[in-house]
């Protein structure tokens, strides 16, 4: 027979979850959430609540509900579901049992606010300060890249994909058509090698490709922590190369710069050697020439460093589970900003708890 609750229950719960390490409690005592209270007050438009209703939710917590849904890849009705049935979950945010839980409506007009107002690359921007403040300056150099993050994928004919492209809309889409079809995002293809095993000697590899609909992340990081430091959100079909001048970070204390042969251009060049900073770009090999040692051996040494940067793509893409489910490139670049932003976050949390005493 079941006995009684007790008074202590829920705290007990509390102690077993601290005891096995919770993940959530760690990140709360390494960031500090209240530094964003400033900016996310300012962006959200309150009633002075002269004619009553029921209070806001706190905009720190409401925050906090964000990044939960970043971290655990939730949608707004599964985060409400979560927030009501987890105590880790309950105990991030700051709510006790008896306190009402955001529902899924109110969520989704709290991340539409910050989309409207532009705040979340604000908020990027002030973390990257306090890291700083805090002993992370960008060292070591730069490293710049971009993926793909998917989208859902249109389905059009080759008029409507035509118009699209030309900047217009079809006149015979009605307001419902509009509003479930993403203009903003663009198809491109993803070329890669997939290694085939040959018959027990060397693996053949040959070259694929597939069709990706979506943006493109492009980010830089600092070599030296890891932590992305600038990004810019653009369509699937934007050359990498256009984003160099918006990545480079001015602050990094050295001058190198790594990336890939998409990278390399005279114009790129050109802009590294005003801004006093070392070209450290892959090289291609020669048309219908092989690839010459001392290139591959460059190449070689240099994707040693490049490989950081892939770091930051497998954490998002894969465990935070990355994908584009709304409509329209601000909502977009919300979603990938809470995603680099969450990244940053954990390395943070992973950074402190790799050097803290034992």
């Amino acid at each position: 027979m079941a006995g009684q609750p007790g008074f202590f229950d829920s705290d007990e719960r509390l102690e077993w979850l601290s005891a096995a390490g919770d993940p959530l409690e760690r990140l709360a005592a390494v960031v500090d959430f209240e530094l964003f209270r400033w900016e996310l007050e300012r962006a959200l438009k309150r009633s002075d609540r002269a004619k009553g209703g029921r209070p806001p939710y706190d905009a720190v917590l409401m925050f906090k509900v964000l990044v939960l849904q970043t971290l655990y890849t939730l949608s707004d009705d599964q985060t409400e579901y979560q927030l009501r049935d987890r105590l880790s979950f309950m105990r991030f945010i700051g709510l006790a049992l008896h306190e009402p839980v955001p529902d899924a409506k109110t969520i989704w007009l709290y991340r539409e606010q910050l989309v409207r107002t532009g705040s979340l690359k604000r908020l990027f921007a002030r973390f990257d300060r306090v890291l700083r403040e805090r002993g992370y300056l960008a060292m070591g150099g730069q490293i710049v890249d971009a993926t793909i993050i998917e989208a859902r994928r249109p389905r059009l004919t080759e008029a409507e994909k035509e118009t699209i492209k030309g900047g217009s809309v079809p006149t015979e889409w009605k307001p419902a058509r509009r509003a479930q079809i993403d203009r903003d995002g663009r198809w491109t293809l993803k070329r890669g090698k997939k290694r085939l095993v040959g018959n027990g000697q060397k693996r053949a590899a040959s070259e694929i490709v597939i069709p990706a609909f979506g943006y493109k992340n492009h980010v830089g990081i600092d070599r030296t922590h890891g932590f992305v430091r600038r990004f810019t959100v653009t369509h699937a079909a934007a050359p990498d190369g256009r984003e160099l001048g918006r990545l480079l970070d001015g602050d990094n204390l050295a001058s190198s710069v790594w990336a890939d042969t998409a990278y390399r251009s005279q114009a790129n060049l050109r802009l590294l050697d005003r801004r006093g900073l070392v070209p450290e770009f892959q090289r291609r090999k020669p048309r219908g020439k092989p690839m010459p040692a001392h290139i591959r051996r460059g190449n070689a040494t240099r994707a040693r460093v490049r490989a950081k940067v892939e770091h930051v793509f497998a954490a998002e893409k894969r465990r935070l589970h990355l994908v584009i489910r709304t409509i329209g490139q601000a909502r977009a670049t919300a979603k990938i900003t809470l995603a680099n932003l969450a990244y940053n976050f954990t390395r943070l949390a992973w950074l402190q708890r790799r050097t803290s005493p034992a």
